[in-house]
């Protein structure tokens, strides 16, 4: 039986380490895709099983994407695989190209998924029905996997009905990505379908990007965290969870990071605070906050104790290469003891 089944994109990120992309000569290959990642962290750090529904193109670079869902313990049977033409001309499998920054210079990641085979997933394509009724406990999907296409949205409107039909939890991830909605209506559009979208989840994780008329159109301070929470709430009357990451940057190697979350039980509560963080790599610390915070309330330890997994399990996936977490979850409860980084022999 699986707990935790998520729907999106799994594409080859390739790292050139401490380089730039633009003058690498060699790259190390990881897999990894926003939601995609909050599984993998849930099955590795947190043991629960996990699975992941998502479309390859049936070729050697689909299958190397395959073996490394496998070595991260991921359940890869709800993977439609989609024939390969030779030259990806119908469809191909996606790239992201990322590197991590330094000091003055941020993160970039650059990538190259047009026309893959998840972006032409259909409404009817996936049996939900089947896959929802084998006892599973979590669903997850977000704003990535709905705005590869215009197609992609019904797909998630459809697993996310399903779901709630079959007494699912339900969670979301609005992750606003602007490369994925140039020339297909921007932040506007990309709002009306986080809206769409979000009103079937009972947990909104990034909620704050639903805050303000469009995505990134207002940067939240931190003493304005609760009231932009309450107001994503009034947007969301069937959200029962509602929590977001908070971040402040005053370099690509130093993070200032904390989180905060809502639930009409408890209001707003903020977790663990752990100013000039030190960052290797940034990518899916968003990814890994959820599923520290899914496996919290997954296991009923309360929001507070679920928001400090979460906020955890975020930290140490920064102190890693690539999007995937390679933390244990004795590592996170001695983060959330007060553990410190001496050696430990």
């Amino acid at each position: 039986m699986t707990d935790v089944v998520a729907l999106g994109e799994v594409m080859l990120r390739f790292d050139p380490g401490e380089g730039r992309i633009r003058t690498a000569r060699t790259f190390q290959v990881w897999e990894g895709g926003g939601e995609y990642n909050v599984v993998r962290g849930l099955r590795r750090c947190f043991g629960l099983r996990t699975a992941v529904v998502t479309a390859l193109a049936d070729n050697a670079v689909g299958r190397l994407v395959e073996d490394l869902i496998l070595q991260g313990g991921v359940d890869t049977s709800l993977i439609r695989w989609v024939p390969d033409d030779g030259i990806g001309r119908g469809a191909r499998n996606g790239l992201n190209f990322v590197e991590r920054g330094y000091g003055i210079r941020g993160a970039l990641g650059v990538s190259d998924r047009a026309h893959t085979a998840v972006s032409q997933l259909r409404k009817g394509d996936v049996d939900w029905e089947a896959v929802f009724s084998a006892g599973v406990r979590w669903f997850h999907t977000g704003g990535i996997f709905a705005g590869l296409s215009d197609t992609t949205v019904d797909v998630a409107d459809e697993a996310m009905a399903a779901a709630r039909r079959h007494g699912v939890t339900v969670s979301y991830d609005p992750n606003y990505r602007p490369s994925l909605w140039t020339g297909r209506g921007g932040a506007e559009a990309a709002r009306e379908v986080d809206l769409r979208l979000a009103r079937h989840a009972d947990v909104v994780v990034g909620a704050l990007g639903l805050a303000g008329t469009c995505p990134g159109d207002v940067r939240v301070a931190a003493d304005e965290v609760p009231d932009a929470l309450a107001c994503v709430a009034v947007l969301l009357p069937e959200a029962k969870v509602l929590a977001t990451t908070l971040r402040e940057v005053p370099s690509a190697g130093v993070n200032d990071w904390s989180s905060a979350a809502w639930s009409v039980d408890t209001g707003v509560i903020t977790g663990p605070r752990m100013p000039g963080l030190h960052v290797l790599d940034r990518i899916g610390s968003g990814d890994a906050f959820a599923a520290g915070l899914i496996h919290g309330l997954l296991t009923g330890v309360g929001l507070q104790q679920a928001l400090a997994y979460g906020t955890a399990h975020g930290a140490l996936v920064m102190t890693t290469p690539g999007d995937v977490s390679m933390a244990t979850l004795a590592e996170v409860e001695a983060l959330l003891a007060g553990g410190s980084a001496h050696v430990r022999r």
